[in-house]
């Protein structure tokens, strides 16, 4: 039987659907959600649950005129279905395929590109505000979640929408979770709400037995009044119309009839900004996603071993858990993020020293250093592209102060599938350059948990930089210590070139070293260990007895590790020496996995030798090494 999914190639084909048709279309979209998801990886129940809002909106509204902004845009595989991307939908989030977020550059139906949170708001009064300068007439429609919906940019844009008072539609999609269930005020205010829409319901069901008793519509109509009345008299104003906004709702998001109505409703008859609030179900109609929302807010389509290495973030919360036992005034922050950071172990046994802050990496670090100044010791937990927006906060409130407080910075360089909005690739240019902060990288995740040790213990402002993968599956030593502020380490002897690497790059080092040696060039091979502040006796030694440096570090260039090492160099008066630095050009990375993406930028040991050849014109290439081949990218 045909799919109506395969009739659908832009938003217009739905305009004449009937609503029996219309359902079965949300099947379908849900099917093909799942069975794309579950081989290429991807957000699965945050797009499960906005089949239906996602079908009204494209009926109610006339894309690409009319501007849909999806909030992170990690449920807009959906719309990416109905607005002529289904034939390439199962190169999701592969190399050269479709992005698993909104993207300018992949549709016009997508205009506005996202993959952090909470900015939709702030663009779609952009957008306004130009509409309206330039005296045109189309919607602009925010999509945002209640997540999402908790961070201070998002409040900044429902302030000015509130100020200017323009033609603006914000539909909040209400799930009660993030990647998480949502925190904070906010939530349980939203909390309140889904339970008052539950009350109408049996308020409902009761009217209808009231009314049939004697003088029952009048009691009723009475009993109404008084209600109101009190109402009136304790109610708070509701927090929307308090910001200058028109409240629509609560509605059912998946009853694609009254989203239509309402959506219709506003459209035709609002002027000013309106928040229209729909209640839906993360994971709606996969049972398992409905059932674990939080596992299946993102999957992996990564094959398991029958013997599972730990991944650097599980080394990293056990030793966290480790720590708390034996420093009370430990304390752990995380913006959102306990199941990616893998602090459920922590928070088990330690509930009332871990905080969940919501979508706030600003404030999060800006909370930390208020427990620092009291003695505490707080390691914020976040993810290196997140860890982004919170820049100002680490200078001013932390380092400028000189606080003790500990970065633990997950999925630090190449992330793989997520792409331009998610790669890990800036820290340590944008941490390097911030006096009194320590940054580090740790070879392995035996290494990683010495290092946290050391952050914990220094009383210094630190960041620990680790990868988005499973650790290296080497020995975890059970008695951790301290590693000395700023020196590396020799791993291999050589005197024909060496090789400075940092972090996840050490290993691939090592591997070049090897094959370097069959050709007879003997590599001396360093774990930099610190970005900040750099070894610089060994690195001044070596240079000066070796003449050879290769630096390689999963970061861009620009500022960062290699870049500091070369500096290092001429202001100690080493200039005759060669300096080759590998690392990530100046340049957004697209996605695809990690494997094909460090080989396509020369982070793997085929890079390194490639790269350290160039230093030797007797084994120089004649023509640029040759591309990796895109059939192994996924």
């Amino acid at each position: 039987m045909p799919r109506l999914l395969d009739k659908i190639n832009s938003p217009a084909d739905l305009k004449g659907l009937a609503l029996p048709a219309l359902e079965k279309l949300a099947d379908e979209l849900r099917h093909e959600i799942v069975s794309t998801v579950t081989t290429t990886g991807g957000h699965m129940a945050s797009n499960l649950g906005v089949v239906e809002l996602t079908i009204a909106l494209h009926r109610v509204f006339s894309s690409p005129d009319d501007k849909i902004i999806w909030d992170v845009g990690h449920q807009s595989y959906v719309h990416k279905l109905l607005t002529g991307r289904k034939n390439r939908f199962n190169t999701l989030r592969q190399y050269e395929g479709l992005s698993g977020f909104t993207s300018r550059e992949e549709s016009e139906y997508d205009p506005f590109g996202a993959g952090h949170a909470s900015t939709s708001i702030s663009a779609a009064l952009g957008m306004v505000t130009a509409r309206d300068l330039a005296g045109d007439n189309y919607h602009v429609i925010a999509v945002i979640g209640d997540g999402a919906i908790t961070a201070g940019m998002a409040y900044e844009a429902l302030n000015q929408a509130g100020h200017l008072s323009p033609r603006l539609i914000v539909v909040l999609n209400d799930n009660g979770m993030s990647i998480s269930p949502t925190v904070g005020a906010i939530a349980k205010v939203l909390s309140r709400v889904r339970l008052n829409r539950r009350l109408r319901k049996v308020k409902n069901r009761g009217e209808k037995i009231v009314t049939r008793l004697p003088f029952g519509k009048k009691i009723w109509k009475l009993s109404q009044l008084i209600e109101e009345r009190i109402k009136e008299l304790l109610a708070p104003t509701p927090i929307w119309e308090a910001l200058g906004f028109s409240y629509v709702g609560p509605i059912d998001g998946h009853n694609i009839h009254d989203l239509e109505t309402a959506l219709t409703r506003v459209r035709d008859a609002y002027r000013g900004p309106t928040l229209v609030h729909t209640v839906t179900i993360k994971g709606k109609g996969y049972q398992p996603a409905e059932s674990d929302a939080v596992y299946f807010h993102g999957i992996s389509a990564e094959c398991k071993t029958e013997k599972e290495i730990p991944t650097y973030s599980e080394v990293f919360a056990q030793t966290i858990l480790k720590l708390a036992r034996e420093e009370p005034k430990l304390v752990v922050i995380t913006p959102a993020m306990p199941e990616g950071n893998c602090l459920s172990v922590v928070e088990a046994e330690f509930p009332g020293r871990v905080f969940d802050v919501g979508i706030c990496e600003q404030h999060a670090v800006t909370f930390a250093a208020g427990l620092a100044t009291q003695g505490y010791i707080p390691v914020v937990a976040i993810y290196s592209t997140f860890l982004q927006r919170s820049f100002d906060q680490i200078i001013h409130d932390v380092c400028l102060q000189n606080l003790p407080v500990v970065l633990a910075i997950d999925r630090g360089g190449i992330v793989g599938d997520d792409g331009k909005t998610h790669q890990g690739t800036f820290d340590l240019s944008y941490l390097s350059l911030i006096p009194n902060l320590v940054v580090a990288a740790p070879e392995d995740e035996n290494e990683l948990q010495h290092l946290l040790y050391t952050a914990v213990k220094s009383g210094l402002p630190m960041a620990v930089r680790y990868p988005r993968s499973a650790g290296l599956g080497v020995e975890l030593d059970t008695t951790l210590y301290e590693i000395p502020v700023g020196k590396g380490e020799v791993v291999r002897y050589g005197e024909d070139v060496a090789i400075l690497a940092l972090g996840s790059m050490v290993t691939p080092a090592r591997e070049a070293a090897e094959r370097l040696a069959s050709l007879e060039i003997e590599a001396n091979v360093v774990n930099a260990r610190f970005a900040k502040p750099l070894d610089s006796s060994l690195i001044c030694d070596l240079a000066g007895r070796i003449k050879r440096v290769v630096t390689v570090e999963e970061n861009v260039l620009v500022g960062g590790f290699g870049s500091s090492v070369a500096c290092l160099l001429q202001e100690s008066g080493i200039s005759d020496v060669r300096v080759t630095r590998i690392g990530i050009p100046d340049r957004f990375i697209e996605h695809g996995s990690q494997a094909f993406l460090r080989a396509k930028y020369g982070l793997d040991a085929d890079g390194i030798v490639r790269q350290t050849l160039r230093l030797f014109p007797e084994y120089s290439p004649d023509k640029e090494p040759k591309k990796p081949d895109k059939a192994k990218a996924t």
